[in-house]
């Protein structure tokens, strides 16, 4: 199994959803940076379960526990280590699923792939829950972009057929970011974020869920960062947001939008703007070449609807060998993507600074 990510920054994410805790290893982060758990669990708590009528009912804090890395206030330079405790766990809601997987779930390819040895409590390993602690390493990580003055941000794009509207391709709104970070409901139209919302409420009041989309954005990222083929800045975040439980696609820029475009159309055309280079478009999504243009890094990522409802569906009994039906019962979002917003952000931050840290190793200035 692998759960760890990076090059010059790695990170480990550890445990199971209804295990004692879950965690993150963070080894390559530089010393001497002040963390500010307090703004860290704030962030976190952006992505915490029970808090609003379209998440779980499972009430958790999400409080990180830093056991290593962290000394009077700044990184030490050594692996930092930190663990998220699991306090509201219900395991006896999956014991019909170890003999009958949910459709769409990893139920049944995990238990193909560990032979039935791996832990189906709260789908285990293969659990959102994990997202917990790799929330945390974003957190960690933003705070140490902000000294560069690279943030990240993210918003709810699409939920259903509701449709936001976009960031600004070309400059970032600090003003914009700071109020998307206070909404539990994080859009950036409020009259499309009420609309999504009731969507969601009731696809869950007909045992239903509901999908969407996130973009994302990664602002101030120093241009000729990155490498062609197959490290390349694309690839890399792309690897990493797929490590999200339910995220089916990935584009950035224009995306497969292109496919429909002519060249005239889609590029970005440089100009000079006072002895410097800017561009006039970013349909490429701040990334040519592998290697980043100076502009915002814009990407979306798709969201899956949840795999556990409560309608009746088709599976299979593994223990009678005979088709079967499952209305699956316990707590669970009836869409993750409001959750899943902050987790893409941290995803970005992660990203940004194993960009920025080995470039830095391999600098020519």
């Amino acid at each position: 199994m692998s759960s760890m990510w990076g090059t010059t920054l790695k990170i480990s994410l550890f445990g199971e959803s209804h295990g004692p805790a879950i965690g993150v290893v963070m080894d390559g982060l530089p010393s001497g940076c002040p963390i500010d758990l307090e703004q860290a669990a704030v962030y976190c708590r952006r992505r915490a379960p029970g808090r609003t009528p379209w998440s779980t009912a499972r009430q958790e804090d999400d409080l990180a526990e830093v056991l290593s890395g962290l000394y009077r206030g700044r990184t030490s330079g050594t692996p930092l280590t930190a663990i998220i405790r699991n306090r509201d766990t219900r395991s006896a809601d999956y014991e019909a699923l170890q003999q009958r997987p949910r459709p769409g779930h990893a139920d049944l390819t995990a238990r193909r792939r560990y032979g039935g040895f791996q832990d189906p409590r709260g789908s285990g390993h293969f659990s959102g829950r994990l997202t917990a602690p790799l929330t945390f390493a974003g957190a960690v990580c933003s705070q140490i972009l902000a000294r560069y003055n690279i943030r990240t941000a993210a918003h709810i794009c699409q939920s259903g057929a509701v449709k936001d509207q976009l960031f600004d391709p070309l400059s970032c709104d600090p003003a914009q970011l700071d109020a998307l970070a206070g909404r539990d409901f994080p859009v950036l139209d409020a009259a499309s974020g009420t609309r999504m919302a009731d969507a969601v409420l009731d696809a869950a009041a007909s045992g239903d869920s509901l999908g969407g989309a996130i973009e994302g954005a990664v602002f101030g990222l120093q241009a000729g960062l990155g490498d062609p083929m197959f490290d390349n800045l694309e690839s890399q975040l792309a690897s990493l947001l797929f490590g999200i439980p339910a995220v089916k696609g990935v584009s950035f820029g224009a995306g497969f939008q292109a496919a429909g475009m002519r060249g005239s159309e889609f590029n970005d055309r440089p100009v000079m703007n006072k002895n410097e280079i800017t561009f006039l478009g970013n349909n490429s999504g701040g990334v040519i070449g592998g290697i980043s243009t100076g502009q915002p890094i814009l990407f979306q990522v798709a969201v899956r609807p949840p795999a556990s409802i409560g309608r009746e569906q088709q599976t299979i009994d593994l223990v009678s060998g005979e088709n079967a039906v499952l209305a699956v019962r316990g707590r669970h979002d009836p869409c993750i993507v409001p959750r899943a917003v902050p987790v893409v952000e941290a995803a970005a931050a992660i990203f940004a600074l194993d960009v920025l840290l080995g470039a830095r190793r391999w600098s020519h200035d």
